[in-house]
């Protein structure tokens, strides 16, 4: 029995034994399994970085540049970018001029088949916010230049009171172009200007309470800017907004190439009184009462969003000016790419734009009728006899009333006329070019003007109706809105991607 126990016992330790001895030569299987993997992975990688390795010189090797061959410039990859507030009008064919009746008998605008390249447009036009925006920006120039000169005039040179606002130092120390230019010109531009190579100090705030400002030669300078106080009878000061001047310089590229000569010969510079007319509401209408819209229209907040008018051609010339240097400064500083200038738009870009993608069409909604089913009038204009309520405003309308077209634009129709780049020649149709035609004519002085206004009747606010106001006439029904070309030739492709998510194409 004994035996037999000590047996049992023997067999069971060697039982165990063996099955120790399977899971350990099974664990020590694994184990090198796990370091065969590793090594093949670590020779694989070795592999991949030598092949790579090798690819590179290969490529190298096969260079086309190291081989002799043109490749042309390596340049940096450019993204179409829409700026803000703006929709994209993809360029084509469309069929310019009157379609039905001339019930005018201009006969100014005979049917013309004509191609106009991919384009920006303002979906409103320029509200008084915006413009106010331009305005502001003059105003505040002219008082710094001012402020300024004065610290000169006296020799202050202390940083405090008006020496605030001195002219801000060159820095010529790491910079041998500005040393160069100010020993022999005396500035870093080539104009014989008082403030030439001068830059302004933006960043001190202007002070226009009266009671806080800081001495009395910050006074002196306020005071040159102010009306008269006999022309102040209620004793509130205001400024001499004729004071607020802006220098419009544009080199006529078209006029240089054909005429030849030199570049300074062929550049518009003009100084535009910025501040729009308010008057007009009073001198456009003979035995009304507009005297709130002169007093308030452009400045009180109820009319931020309803279109500038009172400004002439010259005046919304020098707005898409500035628009294009404030776009182009951001850019520059960002080390980005400009783009191409702010401008009005021609005549043909305004009626395709106007069109909607729409074929013979009298106005940018496609109907024949100025209302829809439910007998509400699709534009603000001058219906049922002067009944000017009608529509639902007795003036203007905010800049985004009624429904877009089919660009996306809206009031192409009514609401306020617009400028455009275009001079008025009612033969022009038969002689302009069918591409991007343009009657632009820095001395034709009659400026086309489109869409038609608050006033006018609905013959007027017809996509194909041509008419006309000098350049230098500011009315109260005359606004505008500004346009830049599309970069590249995927224009349709963006507006469809700018259609489905409304946001802009950033760098």
């Amino acid at each position: 029995m004994t035996h037999s126990k000590n047996s049992v016992v023997k067999e069971v330790k060697k039982t165990m034994l063996a099955f120790t001895k399977k899971n350990y030569i099974l664990h020590a299987r694994k184990v090198v399994s796990k370091q065969q993997i590793l090594v093949k992975e670590i020779f694989s990688m070795k592999k991949s970085i030598i092949m790579a390795l090798l690819f590179g010189v290969i490529v190298s090797c096969g260079n086309p540049n190291q081989r002799g061959e043109i490749v042309g410039v390596r340049g940096k990859k450019f993204q179409p970018y829409k700026p803000y507030g703006m929709v994209l009008v993809p360029g084509g064919t469309f069929v310019m001029g009157k379609h039905n009746e001339d019930k005018a008998y201009s006969i100014d605008a005979p049917v013309k088949s004509v191609t106009v390249h991919s384009f920006y447009m303002d979906e409103t036009e320029i509200t008084n916010s915006e413009y106010r925006e331009f305005v502001y920006y003059v105003r505040d120039s002219v008082i710094r230049t001012r402020l300024a000169k004065m610290v000169e005039e006296m020799e202050i040179t202390e940083n405090k009171g008006i020496g605030r606002y001195a002219y801000k130092d060159l820095d010529t120390a790491k910079n041998a172009y500005n040393r160069y230019m100010i020993d022999k010109y005396g500035g870093t531009t080539y104009e014989d200007e008082e403030t030439s190579g001068k830059r302004l100090n933006w960043k001190v705030p202007l002070i226009f309470n009266r009671n806080k400002f800081p001495d009395e030669f910050y006074a002196e300078v306020f005071d040159s800017l102010y009306l008269p106080l006999k022309e102040t009878p209620d004793g509130e000061r205001m400024f001499d907004v004729n004071q607020f001047t802006y220098r419009l310089k544009i080199f006529n590229i078209d006029e240089a190439i054909r005429q030849g000569g030199k570049r300074s010969e062929h550049v518009f510079d003009t100084i535009v009184k910025v501040y729009p007319d308010t008057t007009v509401w009073v001198k456009d209408f003979m035995y009304a009462y507009n005297e709130p819209m002169v007093q308030e229209y452009f400045w009180h907040d109820a009319y931020n969003e309803y279109p500038v008018v009172g400004v002439n051609w010259y005046q919304a010339t020098a707005f898409a000016d500035y628009r294009t240097k404030k776009m182009n400064w951001y850019l520059k500083s960002r080390k980005r790419p400009t783009l191409h200038r702010f401008r009005l738009p021609t005549e043909a870009e305004w009626e395709y734009a106007a069109r909607g993608g729409l074929v013979g069409s009298d106005y940018p909604w496609g109907s024949p009728y100025t209302m829809n089913e439910r007998a509400c009038f699709l534009a603000n204009f001058k219906p049922l006899r002067g009944d000017y309520r009608s529509d639902q405003a007795v003036f203007t309308a905010k800049a985004k009333s009624y429904n877009p077209n089919g660009y996306g634009l809206y009031n192409m129709a009514g609401n306020v006329a617009e400028w455009t780049n275009s001079s008025y020649n009612p033969d022009s149709y038969n002689y302009v070019a069918t591409f991007n035609p343009t009657t632009h004519d820095w001395k034709n002085k009659r400026k086309v003007i489109r869409g038609g206004s608050w006033k006018d009747v609905k013959y007027f606010i017809q996509v194909h109706t041509r008419t006309y106001e000098y350049a230098d006439s500011a009315r109260s029904y005359v606004g505008f809105r500004c346009v830049q070309d599309f970069m590249g030739s995927n224009a349709r492709k963006y507006a469809k991607k700018t259609r489905a998510n409304k946001s802009s194409f950033a760098y």
